[in-house]
């Protein structure tokens, strides 16, 4: 877990931007150095570390509002690569984020990654939702729980249309991180995956600086 080094303590005015991963955060962290009144949380991922994570950070440190971001797989086909959305019930916070480039929608949250294009599909014909992620649920309920204004704001990583390379979910480890010696066995026995994957880091990477650009308005507005 990491909370960009701060001193603990009580922070009026502290905004608190989660991710469940640095890659995630990295283009975003960049903004850390001249904002005193910013603090990067990094989860893991999934809903029970994105929980346990956030409870730790909150018994040291009241924020005044919380950001749950990283990326999304899309589940409406008409979403694109590196497309921002967001979602929250909070009316300053959707006025702030109307203000931006990101796009009003609605996410669903899963215990596991969204790796086919027929799970995705499903996923929309059932829950009408237009984006898929693990960890905002669990952020939100707590957030709630606690009077702190909350959004969503998730940058699209996988389009509806598309698998992804590698079920990722098999090569998790039990907390859900991603097990290394795993994924290099499977690269090492399928050498034909390498081009998908290394398309899917480009894509992320621009997924990861969309949203840090969606981040730094959203969190300089007010």
């Amino acid at each position: 877990m990491n909370h960009s080094g701060r001193r603990p303590g009580a922070a009026t005015g502290l905004t608190l931007v989660c991710f469940a991963l640095k890659d995630e955060a990295a283009p975003f962290r960049k903004t850390l150095a001249a904002r005193a009144d910013l603090a990067i949380l990094i989860t893991g991922i999934g809903r029970s570390n994105a929980r346990r994570s956030l409870l730790e950070f909150l018994q040291t440190t009241s924020p005044r509002r919380v950001f749950t971001c990283g990326f999304a797989g899309g589940l409406n086909p008409q979403l694109h690569i590196g497309q921002v959305l967001f979602d929250t019930p909070d009316p300053d916070l959707f006025q702030a984020l109307s203000r931006t480039e990101a796009a009003a929608a609605s996410f669903v949250c899963l215990d596991h990654i969204a790796t086919t294009r027929a799970e995705k599909q499903a996923l929309h014909a059932t829950t009408r939702a237009k984006a898929v992620e693990m960890e905002s649920d669990a952020i939100h309920a707590i957030c709630r729980e606690q009077g702190i204004p909350c959004a969503t704001v998730r940058a699209i990583s996988d389009t509806a249309q598309e698998d992804l390379p590698l079920d990722f979910n098999a090569l998790s480890n039990p907390d859900q991180s991603l097990n290394f010696g795993k994924l290099a066995w499977t690269i090492l026995k399928s050498p034909g995956k390498i081009p998908a994957l290394l398309k899917l880091q480009a894509r992320t990477k621009l997924a990861a600086a969309n949203l840090a650009s969606v981040l730094r308005q959203v969190t300089q507005s007010n």
